[in-house]
């Protein structure tokens, strides 16, 4: 009878798991006005904030110069190419500011995902990688992710 129990218990977690990650596959938030529109080869549709302060705009151009070309414009992602970073597997309580910098700096192996290997970004300091957070959190807060 524990056993059954506890069979339960097992299940019933990883029911609870499977849906919450199931949810976090679509944009937390998409009602503002400054939603971009999910063409092409995008992941996910982001709500762009309204205004961006000075980091956050520097951040914006290094991330439009850098990393667009893999996450998308808006880090929306990229189906085939890379993951969107407006997710909630990189909410800044799973993969804080220093996991961005460490990800650029070193690449990362394939863990959330099925686009294989991130490589190292060459040319990018850690400054100009915590500009690019600021930004990817501006985002994130602006569709709900916190």
């Amino acid at each position: 009878m524990k056993r059954g129990t506890i069979s339960l218990a097992v299940i019933a977690l990883v029911a609870g798991a499977w849906y919450a990650l199931q949810r976090g596959e679509t944009p937390m938030r998409t009602s503002s006005a400054n939603t971009t529109v999910l063409r092409g080869d995008a992941m996910v549709a982001v709500a762009v904030p309204a205004s961006l302060d000075d980091q956050e705009q520097i951040g914006k151009r290094a991330f439009d110069t850098v990393c667009a070309a893999c996450h998308g414009a808006n880090a929306q992602g990229k189906q085939g190419v890379a993951p969107p970073l407006v997710h909630r597997i990189y909410e800044p309580n799973h993969h804080g500011d220093m996991a961005f910098v460490l990800a650029a700096k070193n690449g990362v192996r394939a863990h959330h995902w099925k686009f294989g290997n991130m490589p190292p970004v060459k040319g990018v300091t850690q400054g100009d990688v915590l500009n690019i957070v600021a930004y990817v959190r501006a985002l994130q807060r602006e569709n709900g992710i916190q």
